[in-house]
């Protein structure tokens, strides 16, 4: 897999917010090993925009999967925001950096069936617990405005369409101010017209908000 990066305009701080060093990653399948990541070593530093692109199969998945502490390397080093990622390290801790600091979207959108695009949202909020209802509230409308969704906030997902689904999901996965954006093709099932739009809405979140 290769990393093409395009930096944020203006001045940017030189924070590495992600740094894995001669990471590997191994699945066993049966008796044999299938090597994923063979010695990958990567920085990124606060306000980039890095797209990883490769062969299916490459290992891209795994990676972003490591650095979201999603799943453990076997061999190698990972930091992310500040917190040193070891085979020790309590899943509850994990637990708290990613509800506190990382945000997902994966391909699949995951949202539940039976809330509505704005109890969606808010999920990540009521389980950090620091605000109030009407703040959440506040802050859900909010999002989902910018992404474009404000009259369909009280529709379930089967109401809408994928792409509407999917800017549903970056707004739950902004809710929170997170430091870092994962993202596994966050377009792979959308239409060029609906690609262009969610990948306009990721632009502006990483140039006008800085985010990773």
């Amino acid at each position: 897999a290769m990393a093409a990066e395009a930096a944020a305009p203006g001045e940017r701080g030189d924070e590495r917010i992600v740094v894995v060093n001669n990471l590997h990653k191994t699945y066993l399948l049966g008796v044999e090993g299938v090597a994923a990541l063979r010695g990958v070593s990567l920085t990124i530093r606060r306000g980039e925009f890095v797209m990883l692109f490769g062969t299916s199969g490459g290992g891209k998945s795994t990676l972003l999967k490591i650095i979201g502490t999603i799943d453990r390397p076997t061999k190698g080093t990972v930091s992310v925001c500040g917190t040193r990622i070891a085979p020790a390290t309590p899943d509850d801790e994990l637990a708290k950096l990613r509800l506190r600091k990382l945000g997902f979207v994966f391909q699949t959108f995951n949202l539940v069936a039976g809330m509505t695009a704005l109890e969606n949202v808010e999920m990540p909020l009521t389980l950090q617990g620091s605000l109030s209802p009407a703040e959440r509230n506040a802050r859900c409308t909010s999002i989902l405005r910018r992404v474009g969704m404000g009259d369909r906030m009280n529709h379930v997902p089967s109401q809408l369409s994928g792409g509407e689904q999917q800017r549903v999901t970056i707004a739950r996965a902004m809710v929170h101010e997170p430091d870092l954006l994962l993202l596994d093709e966050p377009t792979g099932d959308l239409d060029s017209n609906n690609t262009e739009t969610v990948m306009k809405i990721l632009l502006e979140l990483n140039r006008e908000r800085g985010v990773t």
